[in-house]
């Protein structure tokens, strides 16, 4: 099978493999389509501590089972599936408590490779975290469950209700699959960044308010009526961007810290506002299977709608050509078809 390697930072390249056998409760699935992410595309730019280089990448995929191994459950040979990359071990000391996305082997056990023609699924994500692809949804839509997860596990704790103010940081692919799931609650929408082109598909998605990063305080400001938004994603992961957000929060409000900083930033925050205030600042890291099947209802039933988010699609072999692209900010997300 061809798949991509992603061998050093800015250097992509396409090997033929062996195609995995599956052993008992696997799945080999025949990927037939996988989107490119800002984690992979921070891999390829500068490398990343969760992504082994040499090796092959990509983590959002949909396709269709072509062999199972004994006991992989409800699933059958010819299933269009759709999917995400790990799942809980179920037993370490994190499983135990219930915190299923801070699982001890969830990073050790997950799936790469979704740059390929096949990909085969280990037994504890075909148990927890494999559903059939509505015939609703393409290939493509079906490969974002993996992200809205994430979302979806960050946002969906806040009860975000009608009319609240929600000031998103970041116009990115997260940046905007938050606008889209914010807006579905019918929440007043903010966002912010630097590509034109984003913001233009932020207007288009829904977006109440969109302004550059250099107007931020007054269009804040007058959106607001002087107090501040009631809830804000940061998605850009930059440590100058997470410490000025505590600015734009109204008292009470909340900050949700989506975008991850490099390793080892260090940031700092006042700590009057935080007190006195009552600012609260929450990390947010990956999903639970109760995010994926959340999302996975919401992909089904097009509450939350994906297809402007999807920039074009392209054979396997442009994956290089793909990456140019992203790296230099042009457009959200692509569809890469094996």
């Amino acid at each position: 099978m061809l798949a991509a390697i992603l061998a050093k930072p800015g250097e992509i390249a396409l090997q033929e493999m062996a195609i995995p056998e599956p052993r008992e409760g696997e799945l080999l699935v025949e990927v037939k389509s996988s989107l490119t992410c800002g984690t992979d595309l921070k891999a390829f730019i500068r490398g990343h501590s969760l992504i082994p280089m040499p090796g092959p990448f990509g983590h959002e995929f949909s396709g269709i089972v072509v062999e199972k191994g004994k006991g992989a459950g409800k699933f059958k040979v010819g299933d269009p599936i759709m999917a995400v990359h790990s799942a809980p071990c179920l037993y370490c000391s994190y499983c135990k408590k219930g915190i299923f996305n801070l699982c001890e082997n969830l990073m050790s056990t997950k799936v790469l490779g979704a740059y390929s023609e096949y990909l085969l699924l280990p037994k504890h994500i075909v148990r927890q975290n494999v559903f059939k692809k509505p015939k609703t949804l393409s290939f493509s839509e079906a490969a974002f469950l993996e992200p809205l997860a994430c979302v979806v596990h960050g946002m969906e704790p806040l009860g975000i209700k009608k009319n609240d103010t929600v000031f998103i940081i970041g116009a990115g692919p997260i940046g905007l699959l938050h606008l889209i799931l914010a807006k579905s609650k019918g929440a007043k929408v903010m966002i912010t960044g630097l590509e034109e082109q984003r913001l233009k598909v932020a207007k288009k998605l829904g977006a109440d308010l969109v302004f550059d990063p250099s107007q931020t305080v007054k269009s804040i400001r007058d959106f607001t009526g002087g107090i501040g938004a009631d809830y804000i994603f940061e998605c850009t992961g930059q440590p100058d961007i997470w410490e000025a957000s505590v600015e734009y929060v109204r008292k009470g409000g909340t900050i949700v810290l989506f975008g991850g900083c490099k390793s080892g930033a260090i940031v700092r925050f006042k700590a009057e506002r935080l007190h006195y205030d009552e600012i609260k600042l929450m990390g947010t890291f990956h999903f639970t299977p109760r995010d994926v099947a959340k999302a996975f209802g919401f992909l089904r039933d097009r509450k939350v709608d994906v297809r402007k988010l999807i920039s074009g699609s392209f054979p396997l072999k442009d994956i290089k050509d793909v990456f140019a692209k992203l790296a230099k900010g042009d457009g959200i997300k692509y569809a890469l078809i094996p």
